[in-house]
């Protein structure tokens, strides 16, 4: 017997994003292939995060790319903090 199918939190998958672009600017395949989202989706958490100013967009020309800001760097250390923390006492977050 197969293991239940287990969903993101919208705050996993925010996290995802942003680990997705953490290393420099990333255009949206690769964080599509990255975080494991439809591009629907991920064009909606784009918007999200960068309206909480957690990633900014950079346009040059056609090229499109997504960088993450200092909070968004903020947000990646206090999530790995809840998530180190939900593992320690066996909770999924």
């Amino acid at each position: 017997m197969s293991e239940p199918q287990r969903y993101r939190s919208k705050g996993r998958i925010f996290a995802d994003i942003l680990r997705a672009v953490q290393d420099g600017p990333a255009k949206v395949t690769h964080i599509l292939y990255r975080a494991n989202l439809s591009h629907d989706r991920l064009t909606r958490y784009l918007s999200q995060l960068e309206e909480s100013g957690l990633i900014v967009r950079q346009q040059d020309g056609d090229k499109i790319t997504y960088a993450i800001t200092e909070k968004g760097q903020r947000f990646l250390v206090e999530f790995r903090r809840m998530e180190e923390f939900a593992d320690a006492f066996g909770l999924d977050i």
